[in-house]
Formats: structure tokens, sequence, C-alpha cells
């Protein structure tokens, strides 16, 4: 049975890609934050679901090294998605390091810990998500958002050479899509948001999980290292 790592599997896309892998039959690490929400209502012997505040960074580094979660690995996905709206110029450094902390740093602290088993095993996959954002330099109150998600995109770079060890590192670049978290600024102007794709509307759930799957399955035998921009053109 192969196994799955989810951080940030309480999100609508997170909870969703967790049906998929137990409907495949995986076994599945599911991570939460504050919420649980539906994932407890799965009941599968396939799933098992913890908690841990990402801001914590040192503890949660404690943690990956003891934990017997982070051991044979065969797929990493992060989802985190924390987005605290604040004007940048209200901003202090603390804002800062909360969103690179969950964002970027605790998806830095488990690659570092799974690559080894990886080799051993001979391959896996990893995906990172990021946000269209990251194209635009974020809106004036999500700068730090999306400054924390684009190092996502940078961050495979010094890991091109296990490639040839099979394991994949890719990244996603997610569009507008259809999750709570697009819709937690109450004052931004969804249709003229979406106004702005190509496409004219908004990315399902499903259509990005769809995605996360073909890119961490055994169909994708050749991109790594990339940049995958799903967003309707944007």
């Amino acid at each position: 049975m192969k196994k799955v790592l989810i951080l940030g599997a309480s999100s609508n896309i997170g909870y969703s890609l967790t049906k998929k892998y137990l409907n495949k039959n995986f076994f599945v690490y599911a991570h939460y934050n504050q919420n649980a929400g539906k994932l407890r209502k799965f009941k599968k012997k396939n799933l098992k679901i913890f908690n841990f505040d990402l801001k914590k960074i040192t503890n949660f580094e404690k943690f990956v090294q003891k934990s017997e979660i982070f051991k044979n690995l065969d797929i990493f996905v992060s989802l985190t998605g924390y987005l605290n709206l604040k004007k940048i110029e209200k901003s202090k450094v603390k804002d800062f390091f909360d969103h690179i902390n969950v964002n970027y740093l605790s998806n830095f602290i488990v690659t570092k810990k799974i690559v080894n088993s990886m080799k051993k095993k001979g391959g896996g996959k990893i995906l990172y998500a990021s946000s269209i954002g990251t194209k635009f330099g974020g809106s004036h109150n999500s700068f730090i958002y999306s400054l924390s998600k684009f190092m996502n995109e940078f961050f495979p770079r010094p890991y091109r050479n296990l490639t040839k060890n099979k394991i994949l590192i890719n990244t996603l670049k997610i569009g507008l899509t259809d999750t709570k978290l697009n819709k937690k600024d109450k004052k931004k102007d969804m249709k003229k948001r979406i106004s702005l794709i190509p496409l004219s509307r908004m990315a399902k759930i499903e259509e990005v999980v769809n995605y996360i799957e073909f890119l961490t399955s055994e169909k994708n035998t050749l991109i790594a290292n990339e940049t995958i921009n799903i967003s309707g053109g944007e």
C-alpha cells in the first residue's frame, strides 16, 4: 500500500484529494491545524489524521524528526494555505514569519526528511502548491501570502539532481478556485476578479485535485522540476 502525506488536508482541496487517495487504497497521513472537519467522517483504516500548528516551526521540525509519519512515504503533497489579510504597511515581522513558516518552511523540513527514504524506495513524487498571485505580486493585503507561496516555485531548484533517483518534484501554481480561502476577503469583487481570467470562470475543486493526482501518480513519468500554471490562461 502506497503512503501519501498531505499537509493542509482540511482545506477544500485537501479534503477532496484525501478522498481520492483513500478511494485508490492509499494510506493517507492527513494534516490539519484548527479544524479536522470532514476528515473525521471518513473513518477509514488507511487514514491517520494528525494536528499541528505549522507556525510553530521549530516544534514542527522536532516532530518531523521523531514521528513515524515521515518514514517510507511515496508521495508528499503540500496544500498549506495560511492567509492573514492585512495591508502591507500594517504588517509586522511576525506576519512574515507566520506565512513563511506555514506556506514554505514546513515543506522544506518535510522534503529534507523524506528524500533519503524515497531514494531507497526507488523514487517518489513531491508536489507543492503555489498561487496565481505570485504571477502578479499579490494584492495589497495578500502580498506576504503571495511571497511565501512564491518560495515554493523556487524551492525545487536545489533538488534537481534527485530526478536521477526518480524523485519528481513539481510546483502547481493554482488559479482562482471555488474554495473558502478565495472567499475570505469579503471586500473583493469576485465578478471583477473572474473577468480577468481568459476562461471566464473559477476552477472547480475537483479539477485541481485531478491535476494533483496526475502529477503524483505513476502516469507522470517525465514532468519534474517545473512550475505548472493551472489558471484558465491567466
